[in-house]
Formats: structure tokens, C-alpha cells, sequence
């Protein structure tokens, strides 16, 4: 990264140097954990399985893996709404997320993955003869709109220091 191109209290320029300012500590955490956090891992993890999933089944024909599927989608969608409501919660809520560029961006590549993740497990209740190769597309392309939330979701953690509890002890 170049030298001066993220927000800092330095920075020369002084709208940057406003939004560095902000406050950018989590507002929905347990003991300074935050939940949004702590949620994203598993419809991450869902999304990735449900992907792993549909390729045995397209390799086996085994009806187990199309049954599997249906779950595995299913519980993708359902956490990641969770983890969309915590993460849209503290956007709202907290100026220095909300001011930054960066957040949005993350919170529209998240809405796009929730809507591929919603049409993947509606695919797989309802006309689950489509899975291959319907399901699967979806599943590549989620897992494709997942690795890009996530880069993201990065950002904000390393880049901007989003959510970040930080110990006076170092």
C-alpha cells in the first residue's frame, strides 16, 4: 500500500483526516468481540461446503449428496441473513463505519451474496432436479461473490481497523 493512501489523524488531506477520526469501534460486541464477526464464518463456511457438496454429488449421482445440499444451502442463507442483520445493525449505528466508503462496498457485495446464497437454497427446496447444473453454477458463483464480500470484509478489518478492540496494555 502506498505511503498516505489509507486514513490516518496525519493524513494531508483534512476530509481524511476527519473520517480517521471517527470512532470506528464495534456497537454490537460481547465483551468487545463483535458479532458480525463472529457470525460470518459460518455462512462463509456453508457456502465453500455447499460447493464441495454439489461437486460429489455431480461425481457420485448419489442422492445423499442432493439431500445434503439442500441443508448445507439452506444454512447458508439462514446465517448469513443473521450475519447481514448484525453487520447492517452496525453500520447504522457506528459513524466511523458508516462514513467510510469501504463498509458500503462490503455491504453491497454481501447483499449480492445473500441473494445468490437465497436463490441457491430456493433452487434446491423447489425443483431440486435442477441442482446439476443450476445449483452448482449458483454455488460457484457464491462462492465467487463469498471470496469477494470477504476481501472486503479484509478492508475493513486490516486496512481501516473496523471493529477493532484495542488494549491499552501494548
Amino acid at each position: 500500500m502506498e505511503e498516505g493512501r489509507e486514513a490516518h489523524s496525519g493524513h494531508p488531506n483534512p476530509h481524511i483526516r476527519e473520517i480517521a477520526e471517527k470512532d470506528a469501534s464495534s456497537a454490537i460486541a460481547v465483551a468487545g468481540h463483535p458479532i458480525h464477526a463472529m457470525l460470518v464464518h459460518f455462512p462463509i463456511a456453508f457456502v465453500i461446503a455447499t460447493l464441495g457438496i454439489d461437486v460429489f454429488y455431480w461425481f457420485t449421482g448419489d442422492m445423499f449428496w442432493r439431500d445434503v445440499g439442500v441443508w448445507s444451502a439452506g444454512a447458508a442463507f439462514i446465517f448469513g441473513v443473521l450475519a447481514a442483520i448484525v453487520g447492517t445493525l452496525e453500520l447504522l449505528a457506528v459513524a466511523g463505519i458508516r462514513v467510510r466508503v469501504a463498509s458500503w462496498n462490503h455491504a453491497i457485495a454481501a447483499m449480492v451474496l445473500l441473494a445468490i446464497a437465497g436463490a441457491n437454497a430456493g433452487l434446491r427446496i423447489f425443483w431440486p432436479e435442477t441442482v446439476l447444473p443450476n445449483g452448482l453454477m449458483l454455488s460457484v458463483l457464491a462462492s465467487l461473490a463469498t471470496a469477494f464480500a470477504g476481501w472486503h470484509g479484509g478492508k475493513l478489518i486490516f486496512d481501516h481497523g473496523i471493529g477493532l478492540l484495542i488494549s491499552s496494555r501494548q
